[in-house]
């Protein structure tokens, strides 16, 4: 239950306002923690507890029957019934020390980013791992497959055009697949294992960037920015929409790790990349996002 309680105009002025009528934090176009908050819900503590104490209101704050709760994730005060006498497991809000606190601002950030781009490169490994076992199984049993394949080639062809049957001169798929044939087994087996091997580098790719390791970020950066200029040759010989879109999604993947992810020294490197997460974690930027923007003035009284 969401629920927003009116200010009181009367309050003492050192009294902390209530929650839910201070002016929110400045928020950026897309507030990821309010995007995490809506897929694994809002990070709340003191619900069991019996009472909360004055050193606990950056976290928690009894109105009457109703204790207000602050995410501490997206900074958003919700509203719960206090807890029940037999519901009651603790006397107070746990402490600092106890709590647990979740990534927010730019870690927050950088671990969605990443793990999507994980999740390109795990869809990269199993379509890959598939190939290369493909081409292995294919060219494991070449001269069986080869047989059938023109067999059956030659019965549509007889049945259906009615006509002398082509053994060459094939086009479209038929002429790919002529190709295919015409290739012996070890160059067969030698491209499996490259796509085994693509698909192996493509999966420690998702593992680290799932994991947030630095190593995945500079081995990703590489093995995609290598593949760069063939896929503009790609484009510009046999383009299609499926390689601009592939081409589009490396290249921003390039340019967020090279740029956003500070590599090889960029902007600060590393160092000012640790800076930039310090300062949106920990208790001082919960502390920092608490006090809320200055509410306006309101109009002097007329003969005032």
């Amino acid at each position: 239950m969401h629920t927003l309680l009116s200010a009181s105009s009367g309050s003492s002025p050192d009294m902390p306002a209530t929650p839910g009528t201070q002016h929110p934090r400045r928020r950026r176009q897309i507030d990821w923690e309010l995007v995490a908050c809506g897929f694994r819900g809002h990070v709340l503590v003191g619900r069991d507890a019996c009472t909360s104490r004055e050193e606990d209101a950056l976290v928690t704050r009894d109105r009457g029957d109703v204790r207000w709760h602050r995410c501490l994730r997206c900074d958003c005060w919700v509203a719960l019934p206090r807890p029940a006498a037999g519901a009651r497991a603790r006397e107070h809000p746990p402490g600092r020390s106890e709590i647990v606190l979740p990534l927010r601002g730019k870690a927050l950030r950088d671990r969605i980013a990443l793990r999507l781009i994980a999740i390109d490169r795990a869809t990269h490994f199993l379509i890959l791992g598939l190939l290369g076992i493909g081409v292995l199984a294919f060219a494991s049993d070449r001269a069986h497959l080869k047989a059938t394949f023109y067999r059956v080639l030659t019965a549509i062809q007889g049945g259906v055009a009615g006509g002398p049957v082509q053994s060459s001169g094939h086009v479209g798929i038929l002429h790919d697949l002529d190709k295919i044939f015409s290739l012996n087994a070890g160059t067969l087996q030698e491209v499996g294992i490259g796509l085994l091997a693509y698909a192996a580098l493509e999966g420690a790719e998702a593992i680290g960037l799932w994991m947030g390791k630095r190593w995945a970020e500079y081995l990703t950066f590489v093995s995609t920015t290598v593949l760069l200029p063939l896929e503009v040759y790609e484009i510009i010989h046999k383009g299609t929409v499926l390689k601009v879109i592939g081409f589009l999604i490396n290249l921003a993947v390039v340019i967020y790790l090279l740029f956003r992810k500070r590599l090889f020294g960029l902007r600060g490197g590393r160092a000012a990349e640790a800076a930039e997460r310090t300062r949106d974690a920990g208790w001082p930027a919960i502390e920092r996002a608490t006090i809320g923007t200055p509410a306006p003035a309101q109009p002097d009284a007329v003969g005032s």
